[in-house]
């Protein structure tokens, strides 16, 4: 099973519909090199070690400096990055790839086989805490062949290694820190990506500049890229209105209306997988029964939901965190507000009387507030009194995600079915918010990897659908659209459905760009 060179996919980049999403915007004059970028992001970025990143800007700066194996294209297939090919033994229990020769680290250092292993043996290491790990637990072990080849055996067949070593946290470090202060990372940047990181203030301002040892020698075209930060979103949408930002990574949905129809100003608006979820801990009470669950689901209007939250930016949600942007998707019957139905399902859990909970809310972004408030108003009349607790998003990562009963959470596109259930809601998931913890769950998402037959493969996925169509181990009520705004001269730049993908390498500066030091 062979797959093209990353020069001859590149070369082909034009013809290929996958790429539309962020080639279409490509103008037709031949890039120009050189330029400072200055572009906003809505929360600091706190983590920088490109094995652990949690959001989208720590994703950025990572994808920055670093270079995955593969990375995805807009219909969210596999793509050459640091390995320009790959194929798999028949069975596919065995991948080997093939990296960009000549490849070197920011610091000049040659990278090899070697630092690719090494970095896959720390992301299996659970002392490293990598989010990755759940996501590449099929890989056994790793072996350097040669100064450019790699090989993974896996623990069994899996046919979507190549996009699941696209997950963002598999970025390649080099072997010499992978072996020895991995904590080294947290303070400083040294990868294979486009550019290398100057100065780093994860809550105003962090810079990058060209990496002059990237190993496609005509990119990145821009010398500088200045990444803002703005907690506030109002401000955030001024700055590039005025010019003084040129591109605005994501747009509150009640901002966007601001960016339509402005002369110089390109509003960009792409479907994807992107959903807010109210989680629940399955593991204690009143959680643990499913009645409590599905008597909430019941009290959801999600037509409206789309309306009050998304502001029609988006599509309703089954409680199942797979929609239609995924291969594997099944449509599921859509679920109807039913308060009568909920309230006999509460008393049936022993909630005659009704129950008081606290829903948690970070106030980033702000649609989860607005969530957690229409979740409140929606309850109420089945009997569930729920009060809404908002605190600033540096407290909710550090006292409330992954630990409360019960909170607001969001999350982009993941590269594969796969990807979003063993992130999520399988046992051993990385991030496992709602301790569901099903073992029917988990012995289909593990058939399902094993599975190299598609139709197989669609009938397993499909069944594990339908389990949290019924069981309910979080509430998924929307998925969004992703908005973002840019200065028309801003060239090569489209949102990718992923939400964590932005390919900066391939971005730079037209006509009418402002210059700056």
């Amino acid at each position: 099973m062979r797959h093209p060179t990353r020069r001859a996919v590149l070369a082909s980049a034009a013809g290929l519909p996958a790429l539309a999403g962020l080639s279409r915007l490509a103008s037709a004059q031949a890039p120009r090199r050189g330029g400072t970028l200055r572009l906003s992001v809505d929360q600091a970025a706190s983590v920088i070690h490109p094995l652990r990143t949690r959001v989208n800007p720590e994703h950025m700066i990572a994808e920055l400096c670093y270079s995955n194996l593969t990375t995805l294209t807009t219909d969210m297939k596999p793509l050459p990055d640091l390995a320009e090919s790959w194929s798999s033994n028949a069975d596919f229990t065995e991948w080997t790839f093939k990296l960009h020769k000549g490849a070197r680290f920011s610091d000049g250092s040659a990278c090899t086989a070697k630092d690719v292993v090494a970095t896959y043996v720390a992301i299996l290491d659970p002392k490293t805490a990598s989010p990755a790990r759940s996501i590449v637990s099929v890989i056994k072990e790793a072996a350097a062949l040669e100064d450019e080849t790699v090989l993974f055996r896996l623990h069994a067949p899996f046919v979507d290694l190549p996009a699941t070593v696209a997950y963002n946290a598999t970025r390649i470090i080099p072997a010499a820190i992978a072996q020895g202060d991995l904590g080294r990372l947290s303070r400083e940047s040294i990868g294979t990506g486009p550019f290398k990181l100057v100065s780093y203030e994860p809550d105003r301002l962090i810079v990058v500049a060209r990496n002059e040892h990237y190993f496609i020698p005509e990119q990145p075209y821009l010398d500088r890229i200045e990444i803002r930060v703005y907690p506030d979103s109002s401000a955030e949408t001024s700055a590039l209105l005025s010019g003084d930002n040129d591109l605005m990574v994501i747009t509150a949905q009640s901002e966007f209306p601001r960016l339509k129809g402005v002369r110089g100003v390109d509003a960009m608006q792409v479907p994807s997988g992107q959903f807010l979820n109210v989680n629940m801990a399955c593991d204690q009470k009143p959680f643990n029964d499913p009645r409590v669950r599905k008597a909430l689901s019941l009290c959801v209007d999600r037509e409206a939901l789309v309306g009050f939250v998304a502001l029609d930016a988006g599509t309703p949600g089954q409680d199942v965190p797979v929609n239609s942007i995924y291969q594997f998707y099944k449509k599921q019957t859509p679920k109807k507000q039913d308060i009568a139905e909920a309230k006999q399902l509460l008393a049936a859990a022993g909630y005659a009387d009704g129950i008081d909970l606290t829903l948690v809310a970070s106030d980033n972004p702000g649609t989860r507030t607005q969530l957690a408030v229409a979740m409140r108003e929606m309850a109420k009349p089945a009997g569930f009194r729920i009060t809404v607790q908002t605190m600033p998003h540096a407290a909710y990562l550090d006292q409330v995600w992954k630990k409360g009963p019960f909170y607001i959470g969001i999350y982009n596109t993941q590269q594969t079915v796969d990807g979003v259930f063993t992130l999520l809601y399988t046992s051993d998931a990385a991030w496992n918010e709602t301790r569901w913890n099903n073992p029917e769950f988990d012995r289909l998402v593990a058939e399902g990897r094993q599975t190299s037959d598609e139709a197989r493969r669609t009938e397993i996925y499909g069944k594990a659908q339908d389990m949290m169509y019924e069981a309910t181990p979080s509430i998924i009520p929307i998925f969004f659209d992703l908005l973002g705004g840019k200065r028309s001269y801003v060239q090569g730049y489209g949102l990718h459905p992923r939400g964590h993908i932005f390919r900066f390498e391939r971005t730079w500066l037209g006509e009418g760009a402002p210059k700056r030091g």
